[in-house]
């Protein structure tokens, strides 16, 4: 049944993200991120938690498309759609302020929640790194980098693995400071 579970929200992150488009110059596929979480936590990581994975994939699916927490309730249950609560912005928020709550939230997570948001920094991270958006400059390169590692403070002591991998790609930020 754990597979099944995850092929189940694959195909649902699929189809309500079907539409969007990520950010950098090729406008790559937005199901590429929640896929990319997923591999971060099982393949890199080991993590086999069906909660956590099933979460990872949708966590983008109520702050990005209109998912309901019902709606995620009703076919994966109450634990995945509360992770993904946790690690769901309040779109109701100016940025600055999304920004700032999740620097001040991030300690008070669940340890599922935590490994998601660790990888969701990685996986930011890693894109920046590989195919920014196109407009960013590198100012604001450095900028998102720090701000995620004021959320990952929050996040220590949660996985070993994340968190090294989190520090590797972070480390990579020097680049930004003779590039321009």
């Amino acid at each position: 049944m754990p597979t099944a579970s995850l092929i189940t929200a694959a195909s649902f992150a699929a189809e309500k993200h079907k539409t969007q488009r990520r950010k950098d110059a090729d406008a790559s596929p937005y199901i590429n991120h929640p896929l990319a979480l997923a591999s971060v936590l099982a393949v890199e990581c080991g993590i086999s938690d069906t909660t956590t994975l099933c979460a990872a994939l949708l966590h983008d699916t109520i702050e990005d498309t209109e998912t309901t927490a019902q709606e995620l309730e009703n076919l994966f249950g109450k634990h995945v759609t509360s992770v993904v609560l946790e690690v769901t912005d309040d779109k109701s928020l100016e940025k600055p302020a999304r920004k700032q709550e999740q620097i001040r939230r991030s300690s008070g997570l669940s340890p599922e929640a935590k490994r998601i948001k660790l990888a969701d920094k990685i996986c930011n991270l890693r894109d920046i790194l590989a195919t920014p958006p196109a407009n960013w400059t590198n100012q604001r390169k450095q900028e998102y980098f720090d701000w995620a590692a004021q959320v990952v403070a929050g996040l220590r002591g949660t996985n070993p693995e994340l968190e090294a991998l989190f520090d590797a790609v972070y480390a990579q930020r020097t680049q930004f400071a003779t590039a321009e």
